[in-house]
C-alpha cells in the first residue's frame, strides 16, 4: 500500500510561521513523528512525501497519484479556501483523499471556514496540530484495508 502526504504552500514555514497556531515544529519533524507512528501502529503503507506553494503542481501530483497510489493525505493550506483547481482534480480521481489541518478551520477567520476541496474527500481531519496527520492515516489506512 502507498500513500501519499501532499503539503501545500507556507508549511514549509512550519516553526517559523505563526508558531501559537501551528505549532513549533517543522514540516520534516512532523513528517518523521509519522513515520516513527506508523511503524508503531504497525501500519504496512510506504509513506511518500511532497510540499510545494504552487497551485499547479498540487493538481499535478494529485492527477499522478491515481496512477501510483492508494490514497493521499492532503493539507492543501491556504488553497482549502480558493482552489477550486484542486477541488476538481480530487474529484477527477478514484482514490481516496484525507483533507488535514493543524488548526481547526472552522474556529478561525470566517474566509477558512470554507474549504472547497473537502467536499470532494473521504474525510477532513482538522484542529489536531501536528496530531491530525496521524489521525488521518489511520484513518486512512484502515478504510483502505477495508475497501480492497
Amino acid at each position: 500500500m502507498k500513500i501519499l502526504i501532499l503539503n501545500g504552500p507556507n508549511l514549509n514555514m512550519l516553526g517559523q510561521r505563526e508558531p501559537e497556531i501551528y505549532g513549533f515544529e517543522t514540516l520534516d519533524k512532523i513528517n518523521s513523528e509519522l513515520i516513527e507512528f506508523k511503524n508503531k501502529e504497525n501500519i504496512d503503507a510506504e509513506l511518500d512525501f511532497y510540499q510545494t506553494n504552487h497551485e499547479g503542481e498540487i493538481v499535478d501530483k494529485i492527477q499522478e497519484a491515481n496512477e501510483i497510489y492508494d490514497g493521499i493525505i492532503l493539507n492543501p493550506a491556504a488553497y482549502t479556501h480558493t482552489s477550486i483547481a484542486i477541488a476538481d482534480a480530487i474529484k477527477a480521481i478514484n482514490i481516496p483523499v484525507v483533507e488535514v489541518h493543524l488548526s481547526n478551520i472552522h474556529s478561525r477567520e470566517d474566509y477558512r471556514n470554507i474549504s472547497y476541496s473537502a467536499k470532494n474527500t473521504l474525510a477532513q481531519i482538522a484542529g489536531f496540530s501536528k496530531n491530525s496527520y496521524k489521525l488521518a492515516l489511520l484513518g486512512l489506512y484502515e478504510y483502505l484495508k477495508n475497501n480492497e
